[in-house]
């Protein structure tokens, strides 16, 4: 490695060169502005780059006949250029780039990286951006470095000797930072609703900015989990500082925080420091969807710019404009699906443009593309919740994509749907929003030490609807309905999983494995036409009796019913309904015996 003079310039950088310039938040901004200064003895170069933080000089117009730039990851400035027909965008998948470098299908002829100072036995560490930094090194011909005292010695599969750098200056430069994302009101929601997917013990993949940070501070009370991510950001440190992240259930690289870089503020770079526990390895290693699937329970946390109602996800373009990149999401989409237990997770807002444009969407924008396909998503999420897609059929996607849909946009939705006959022609009511069960839509319950969730029933609830009914034996159906019924068609189903919440009520508790929800009890209460008073009606699954499910939805119900000011709350059973019988009496709901009958007892709850 020899210091770096203003006459090497020419003998480094030939004419016609591919130059690579050092990723996120390592981008050598010193050196590549050194570079910019003998920019005359340069002739049709071209820079390729992921994401850079900091300045991106080298797509001014000034430069144009003399630097062509390639991105394999759009951010600011290469943005714009790209769209203003100045620049060039790849799509590539973040594991399978350095693989166009190994190969030399983007031959790299120099690479200008960041790095620490040396250590005692010669090595370098790339700091806060191995990712395809390492590759461009290994298959590049030259490297430039960027010997940078304020660079973070970063751990793992980080280091490049001395003797494969050709030449270097020093310049002492701070890291740029990224500050704190603060979640707004709807984003926290996002957050909580993923939350809920996340089981103690998972091992996750999220990224940078509200989501994630939303995500994170509501998984205070999760215990056990690890982390496998491209990159990483402050939201994890104070999970880590309280315990949530030990890494001590992975099952790949237990105990340690893997990743490939990093991006934040001052604090996160100072903890990344010759820390042993956080170990950074390239893409190809990270995003290996082989790797992330060694991870049991592997979640993956990723975004989109829009998804269509039957789970396309757009994430690198709005419309014919190009925004970001594939970058690494289709990679740890495929790794947590392949995973045991894991969970591809999309979250995004429901709107856009200040909630003038809905996220969920009919058909695609013009000119956008699709990063992750149908198949592979298996939940979508946003403040209105969670839409399960793995094994659902057009119609259900379609179903549960307009239930998180932002509610002034579901109308639009659905009869966009029935338009290219998406839905039978009995789905003609859009499903409601509420927000009466702890501002959320889904709430988890624990009843004889089994968790379940509680939630309303959704139109997209009807194969479930179906599936509970034809659980029920014959004395349930009878004490139930009150008659033999034998069928439960569709589009029953569907008439009593539409309901107008927002009037009526009706809530389910399921069990929740994975994308598989089993119903095992329903209840709901219907108004009379005063508004003040309603009938209700309970059914709990043979095999879930006494565990408590209908005392927990007698509750709710009734909790619900009074906020809403509903004075009363009525309901007829049969005498032989013996369970029915025994809940109404424990939860305090008087006998009238004037309105009983021989074969019916009437109960009445004031509220």
């Amino acid at each position: 490695m020899k210091p770096l003079q203003s006459s090497d310039w020419k003998e480094l950088i030939k004419p016609g060169n591919r130059v690579f310039v050092g990723s996120n938040a390592a981008t050598p901004q010193y050196l590549v502005k050194q570079m910019l200064a003998h920019s005359e003895d340069f002739h049709d170069i071209e820079v390729v780059h992921i994401l850079t933080l900091g300045e991106v000089p080298w797509v001014d117009k000034k430069y144009s006949d003399t630097i062509k730039t390639n991105s394999f990851f759009l951010g600011h400035g290469s943005r714009d250029a790209v769209n203003d027909g100045r620049a060039d965008y790849t799509p590539c998948f973040l594991s399978e780039l350095p693989g166009l470098f190994r190969d030399r299908v983007v031959p790299i002829d120099v690479a200008l990286i960041g790095v620490s100072p040396p250590d005692e036995y010669g090595y370098c560490s790339m700091g806060v951006s191995i990712d395809v930094v390492s590759a461009a090194c290994r298959h590049g011909s030259r490297v430039i470095a960027q010997v940078n005292p304020s660079m973070p010695r970063t751990l793992g599969e980080s280091f490049i000797h001395v003797d494969q750098i050709d030449a270097f200056l020093e310049h002492d430069e701070p890291i740029p930072e990224i500050p704190i994302a603060e979640p707004d009101a709807d984003t926290t929601k996002i957050g909580q609703y993923v939350a809920h997917l996340i089981e103690d013990g998972s091992t996750l993949q999220m990224g940078i900015g509200n989501i994630p940070n939303a995500v994170l501070r509501a998984l205070q009370n999760h215990r056990h989990l690890g982390i496998h991510t491209e990159m990483f950001s402050d939201g994890l440190l104070d999970c880590i500082e309280k315990g949530v992240i030990d890494n001590s259930r992975k099952t790949f690289h237990q105990g340690m925080t893997v990743s490939s870089f990093c991006m934040g503020t001052k604090r996160l770079y100072d903890y990344v420091h010759n820390n042993p526990h956080i170990a950074f390895f390239p893409s190809e290693y990270t995003n290996s969807p082989i790797n992330i699937a060694r991870n049991d329970k592997m979640v993956a946390i990723n975004s989109a710019i829009e998804v269509d109602l039957t789970g396309q996800v757009v994430a690198d373009s709005v419309g014919y404009r190009f925004y970001s990149g594939i970058g690494g999401q289709v990679d740890f989409i495929r790794g947590s699906a392949m995973s045991k237990g894991g969970k591809p997770i999309i979250a995004l807002p429901s709107t856009a443009k200040k909630g003038t444009v809905s996220r969920i969407t009919a058909k695609m924008a013009d000119g956008s593309g699709v990063v992750t396909s149908r198949g592979d998503v298996h939940y979508v999420v946003t403040e209105y919740g969670i839409a399960t897609l793995r094994g659902r059929s057009i119609r259900e996607r379609a179903l549960e994509l307009i239930q998180v849909a932002h509610p002034k946009f579901r109308d639009d939705l659905l009869r966009e749907a029935h338009k290219t006959n998406r839905l039978p022609t009995y789905q003609i009511n859009r499903p409601n929003y509420i927000d009466d069960l702890e501002g959320l839509e889904v709430m988890k319950v624990v009843l004889k030490d089994t968790p379940y969730v509680l939630r309303p029933l959704f139109p997209s609830d009807e194969g479930r609807l179906q599936e509970f009914f034809y659980s029920h034996s014959d004395e349930t159906i009878r004490q139930r309905y009150g008659r033999e019924e034998k069928r439960m068609t569709r589009e029953r189903a569907y008439q009593l999983v539409n309901v107008d919440q927002t009037k009526d009520l009706a809530l389910a508790i399921l069990e929740v494995q994975g994308p598989r929800e089993e119903i095992h009890a329903v209840g709901r209460y219907t108004l009379d036409e005063n508004g003040e008073s309603g009938e209700m009606a309970f059914v709990v699954r043979e095999s879930k009796r006494r565990v408590g499910m209908g005392r927990k939805l007698f509750e709710t119900l009734t909790n619900i019913a009074r906020k809403r000011g509903v004075k009363k709350l009525w309901a007829k059973v049969r005498r032989d309904n013996f369970p029915m019988l025994h809940l109404f009496e424990k939860t305090g709901c008087r006998r009238v015996d004037e309105e009983s009958s021989d074969e019916e007892r009437m109960f009445v709850y004031d509220l």
